[in-house]
């Protein structure tokens, strides 16, 4: 895997990154840093991609299982050390899953395997974060109409 990241002069701040797969992100930092606001800062980038990693590894669990997932949704939050290095300390991974007849033990299942043994994102930000996750599950089309579980999970 290889990422070639470029500063674009007049920019500001601005960064261009090219990755191995050959698609373009855009990152920039706030005006007080130098940048322009206009593109996400990189550690968003970052986290977004943790997000993105452990959404793809629970979708691909619970259709592995034959579960019938039709949407999933992850929203992170995050905190950061006060002083330089300034990494993650904690991160919240909140999933809403939407699915016919979802079981809750499928869905603990996706989200303990992913952060237990798939998402490379989230195993290496646990490093210097505590990572905790929740979710929800709301039942679509079910008989009883739609239906909404939220489980906190540590």
């Amino acid at each position: 895997m290889e990422c070639t990241i470029h500063w674009v002069p007049g920019s500001g701040m601005g960064m261009m990154a090219e990755t191995g797969s050959g698609h373009v992100v855009t990152m920039d930092g706030a005006a007080e840093g130098g940048g322009r606001n206009l593109a996400p800062r990189p550690m968003e980038v970052l986290l977004a991609g943790a997000g993105g990693c452990t959404a793809y590894d629970v979708v691909l669990i619970l259709r592995r299982g034959r579960h019938r997932v039709t949407d999933c949704r992850v929203r992170l939050t995050a905190e950061r050390a006060a002083v330089d290095p300034k990494v993650f300390t904690r991160i919240h991974l909140h999933f809403v899953v939407s699915g016919h007849g979802l079981p809750a033990a499928a869905i603990e299942r996706a989200i303990a395997l992913s952060h237990e043994k798939y998402c490379s994102a989230t195993i290496m930000l646990s490093k210097t974060a505590e990572v905790t996750t929740s979710y929800e599950i709301v039942g679509v089309g079910d008989s009883s109409g739609d239906i909404a579980v939220q489980v906190p999970r540590a």
